[in-house]
């Protein structure tokens, strides 16, 4: 009932908003006297000075109308009054379909030219990682980077550290499917001592200057909190998405404060999945140039 009133209400005011305009044309047009003169609107200041009422010209207020009678049928054809939707159907919703699909069928000529080929036949081929680069520049280069060096948060795809695995057929998950990451606030359980102490143990794997008599206590600790996802010798799982702590490569950076941030609050990451914006054929051919990048 509050749909239909709001309806009426939307159409009512657009109608009047219309026919407004009409009236104010027909009020303000100007007239003029019978012998052609030029009339007056019947104000007159210092006995002998009037103001005129000089009528528009007609190929002026022909064209004011027309505008009017163009509006009535648009409004008639198309999607303007309330939840009418005029008599030709259009929608922007269906006019997007229909342009997505003749852009997918047109693009079906080009990725059958890549449908019987290897990844490594992909990346070898000039034209198919033309188009992965454009898909790349499309859908990943706005957290990756146009170059796919990524940054703070955001996986290096140039270098060969994967968080979930560089195969191919991984690469293709990742993109369809996506990832949820999530790394659990250990800043309560640890205690601010404890945390430093991973960040020490941590470090320390990593090639930064031990911090003695922190160390050992940070890997007992680590041995107790980290090692379920990490693993023993800190390489990580890929199978879960949890990073090698053990090498140089930080997603969200390296330095104490950041580690401090990192373990008392924890992180959250979302891969976002493409499987509804990509078809299999373009998901084939992003995957073979994203691992491309790390080879380059």
């Amino acid at each position: 009932m509050l749909n239909a009133f709001w309806n009426g209400f939307v159409i009512v005011l657009t109608l009047a908003s219309v026919f407004g305009c009409w009236w104010l044309l027909q009020w303000t047009k100007g007239i003029s006297n019978r012998d052609g003169g030029v009339g007056t609107t019947g104000h007159k200041w210092d006995e002998d000075l009037e103001e005129l009422n000089n009528p528009l010209p007609r190929w002026w207020l022909y064209l004011f109308h027309l505008t009017i009678v163009f509006t009535l049928v648009y409004f008639v054809l198309y999607p303007a009054l309330g939840n009418f939707g005029g008599v030709l159907g259009w929608s922007q919703e269906s006019q997007y379909e229909q342009q997505a699909a003749t852009a997918s069928e047109s693009q079906q000529e080009v990725y059958a030219r890549f449908e019987d080929l290897s990844p490594s036949e992909l990346a070898a081929n000039e034209e198919a990682m033309g188009v992965g680069r454009r898909l790349f520049a499309n859908h990943c280069a706005m957290c990756h980077g146009s170059d796919g060096r990524g940054g703070a948060g955001f996986p290096n795809l140039a270098d060969d550290n994967w968080e979930y695995g560089g195969d191919f057929e991984t690469i293709k998950t990742t993109i369809a499917q996506g990832r949820t990451a999530m790394m659990p606030a250990l800043g309560a359980a640890l205690g601010e001592t404890g945390v430093q102490e991973v960040i020490a143990y941590l470090q320390s794997l990593s090639g930064t200057p031990d911090q003695p008599g922190m160390v050992e206590a940070g890997q007992q600790k680590f041995m107790t909190f980290c090692v379920a996802c990490h693993g023993p010798d800190a390489h990580g799982n890929p199978a879960l998405g949890a990073p090698n702590l053990s090498d140089d490569t930080w997603l969200y950076g390296s330095s104490v404060e950041t580690l401090t941030e990192t373990l008392n609050q924890g992180r959250n990451g979302q891969m976002p999945a493409h499987a509804d914006k990509l078809e299999d054929e373009q998901i084939s051919v992003l995957a073979a140039y994203v691992q491309s990048l790390s080879k380059d």
